[in-house]
């Protein structure tokens, strides 16, 4: 096992180095506390050594993210960048007795944000994770929503979740938002060691996708062997691509990366939408910032859609849930995060994450509760209920009615 030599440089403890070169892609490491992090590197190292891996290159613990490069039991070369941070269940004033945690921490500036880095080529994989090795488990958290989070927060779980991982292997849940209010709403994916391997390539496969899909591709993902052993995921049976088909589709994407979470439920809105009679002039609309669908409906018009993925888990009343704001807000104007109603018309949800089917429910945004605290938003909490329409003609009706 290759281990890098650090007696070539003279660095200062808990502070950023000069970014790093790694199959092409660079990334910028910190100094941390040997001691402190090597449990959750010798985690990591005998969790893939479990699943059969051999190890070929292990970052120095003193030095943040690690870097593993291993081959898995069929051959295959796999790198993986990891941030990862102690979690543990010690009691803190004013905090919950069951509740389990993991800071956000590298050096001692609480003003940085950490960038979470991603290889182009997709050769190595992000994990944004937090380590309790004395539970033996690990909770991970979404790479591309944490990407510049900031130093110092924590991402707390409860003591269920931890059983839950231990005695099933994994677990997936999406993580308590009532006091972060404003923030997105975001699955949390934990295993035992055992299944190290079974997260990298969950999270190789997760990349880019809303909160709602990144809990039913857990679900789906660990709930099958064979899936999770092969690496293949449902969707390519269910979209009839092959793996790399898929990968191409997203490839073809300018907004690639950001595009695949809503990409296929687009696709198919697309071509659901083309179908409606009295609609014509359908389109995606491929650019960053802008809606996501447009077309005419009884020579008026345009209408803009915006397509938005649900929530896995659904309300106490059954009905789907939508996270409907952008995922980070202007300097200075925090509003900025809700949208406003006139920056299209129609709201689409797409139900997929809850039903398994490619089906939709719309709702004009006019219709829309307005937000509590930004005036001239739209509330970013909303349920999907009987106010909205199954068939969308229904929805541009009243569009093409209003003066």
């Amino acid at each position: 096992m290759l281990r890098p030599n650090l007696n070539c440089c003279s660095i200062h403890q808990n502070t950023a180095l000069p970014a790093k070169t790694m199959a092409g892609f660079k990334y910028e490491q910190w100094q941390v506390k040997r001691a402190a992090k090597q449990p959750l590197l010798d985690f990591l190292v005998e969790g893939l050594q479990a699943a059969g891996c051999t190890i070929v290159y292990v970052s120095d613990a003193g030095l943040a993210p690690f870097h593993i490069t291993f081959d898995t039991p069929l051959g295959e070369r796999h790198g993986v960048l990891a941030y990862a941070f102690l979690a543990n269940s010690k009691l803190t004033r004013n905090r919950p007795a069951d509740e389990h945690r993991f800071q956000i921490k590298y050096g001692g500036d609480p003003t940085l944000r950490l960038p979470l880095e991603q290889d182009p080529s997709r050769l190595v994989t992000t994990i944004f994770v937090g380590i309790d090795p004395k539970e033996g488990i690990l909770v991970g958290a979404d790479p591309v929503l944490h990407d510049q989070t900031r130093m110092f927060i924590s991402l707390e779980f409860k003591r269920a979740h931890a059983e839950a991982i231990a005695t099933a292997g994994w677990h997936a849940w999406e993580r308590d938002s009532r006091r972060r209010e404003g923030e997105p709403i975001e699955t949390l994916v934990g295993v035992a060691k055992r299944r190290v391997l079974d997260f990298i390539r969950f999270e190789r496969l997760a990349h880019g996708l809303d909160a709602g899909h990144r809990q039913l591709l857990a679900e789906q993902f660990f709930g099958s062997p064979a899936l999770s052993e092969s690496g293949t995921h449902a969707l390519t049976s269910e979209l009839s691509m092959s793996s790399q088909q898929v990968l191409d589709l997203i490839q073809s994407a300018s907004r690639l990366k950001m595009a695949v979470r809503g990409w296929v439920a687009e696709h198919h809105l697309e071509q659901y939408l083309q179908r409606v009679p009295g609609v014509r002039d359908c389109r995606r609309l491929d650019q960053e910032g802008r809606p996501d669908i447009e077309l005419r409906f009884r020579n008026r018009g345009p209408i803009l859609i915006e397509c938005k993925n649900v929530l896995r888990q659904r309300a106490a009343d059954g009905c789907p849930r939508v996270d409907f704001q952008r995922t980070r807000a202007s300097k200075g104007n925090p509003c900025s995060r809700y949208y406003q109603p006139e920056d299209f018309q129609v709201l689409a949800a797409c139900l997929h994450a809850v039903t398994e089917r490619w089906e939709y429910r719309f709702i004009p945004t006019k219709a829309l509760p307005p937000h509590a605290k930004c005036s001239g938003r739209i509330q970013s909490a909303l349920k999907v209920g009987a106010n909205w329409h199954e068939n969308p003609a229904d929805a541009f009706a009243l569009i093409a009615a209003a003066p």
